[in-house]
């Protein structure tokens, strides 16, 4: 009965592609995952991922040749793969591990941006410098990445048209950052302070 069952059309063309797609899935989903624990240093983490998907690729491996002549099940693996990036990647925004650089220039004066980023927990650190078109400021902040949206909503609202880059950073030593606390906005809160200041 069981023979019977695996070698069926119903195993053959819906259920193996389906146990290989959330396979794949799986596999690169923790791959994508261990290379960000990687490129941030968790040197215990990411061995552990990388065993769970070694193994998880080994099993649809197997799958894919037993089952050469399969069609449905090749389909299945590359769609696998391209799902599984993209949930990596999504876990991975909301993970939002790691620490981010924010380079800001700005020919405007930078006094109230400096001002706003501080007063929402930011170290900031200013330097004058001479741009294309004249003299500018160049501002420095190091955040955390789950503060990317707040810090770029400041700059915008400081000036939507402030040239600004961000990347990521290994890691930093001491520094300013935010304190966290549920269910508290602080940035909300220091604008509010700004803007009762600038009254």
């Amino acid at each position: 009965m069981e023979l019977a069952f695996l070698s069926s059309p119903i195993f053959t063309w819906v259920i193996l592609p389906l146990l290989i797609f959330i396979a794949r899935i799986f596999d690169v989903t923790l791959g994508t995952i261990r290379i960000i624990f990687v490129s941030k240093g968790k040197k215990y983490l990411a061995p552990l991922l990388g065993f769970f998907e070694a193994l998880i690729w080994l099993l649809a491996m197997g799958q894919i040749m037993q089952n050469l002549t399969n069609v449905a099940a090749y389909i299945a693996y590359a769609a696998g793969f391209a799902t599984g990036n993209f949930v990596g990647i999504y876990i991975e925004e909301k993970l939002a591990m790691g620490i981010l650089i924010v380079r800001i220039i700005t020919s405007k004066d930078s006094n109230r941006l400096t001002e706003q980023l501080a007063l929402a927990g930011y170290g900031v650190t200013t330097v004058g410098a001479q741009g294309a078109t004249g003299p500018v400021k160049l501002i420095y902040t190091i955040i955390k990445r789950k503060d990317y949206s707040n810090v770029v909503a400041i700059i915008q609202e400081f000036d939507p048209k402030a040239f600004y880059s961000i990347e990521d950073a290994r890691m930093a030593y001491a520094g300013i950052f935010p304190p966290t606390q549920p269910g508290f906005s602080s940035t909300r809160l220091n604008r509010l302070k700004l803007r009762r200041k600038q009254k």
